[in-house]
């Protein structure tokens, strides 16, 4: 592996990951019970944007928590928080702001419904949100200055 790759793979990206695996499971489970169980799935886009917005307004507090004291180990005080939201703004609006247009793509002609798309695009986005937060939170929100 070149020095480059171990860098970016060290301990500090074993913990993103078990803190993205608790993270996950209170996202997911807000994302999608709002949008399946709570019926946002019949708001059609709307519905759409606000599960995937609540799923990263309360994951993003889990998150900023467990990621700056557990993973990064950032002792910063106060400014890392500005950051961390700029970062998760950003990587939300970038991957479901992706993911949608793709996955309809991808998906048109299937026959699916317009809840079973809904949920395989936010799936679709969450994934790379996991990639773009991990370099915006290790790289911008969490570097040490």
């Amino acid at each position: 592996m070149t020095d480059k790759l171990k860098k970016i793979f060290d301990p500090t990206f074993f913990r993103f990951i078990v803190v993205g695996v608790i993270n996950t499971l209170v996202g997911y489970g807000v994302m999608f019970g709002l949008y399946n169980l709570a019926g946002l799935h019949t708001w059609g886009d709307a519905g759409y944007w606000i599960s995937s917005a609540a799923n990263y307004i309360i994951g993003s507090i889990v998150s900023f928590f467990l990621n700056k004291h557990f993973t990064f180990r950032n002792q910063e005080k106060g400014a890392g928080v500005l950051r961390f939201v700029v970062n998760i703004s950003v990587c939300w609006l970038l991957a479901y702001g992706l993911a949608k247009p793709a996955v309809a793509w991808i998906l048109s002609g299937w026959g699916l419904s317009e809840q079973l798309q809904g949920n395989l695009t936010m799936l679709a986005g969450s994934g790379l949100f996991v990639i773009l937060n991990y370099f915006g939170q290790r790289f911008f929100a969490f570097k040490q200055r």
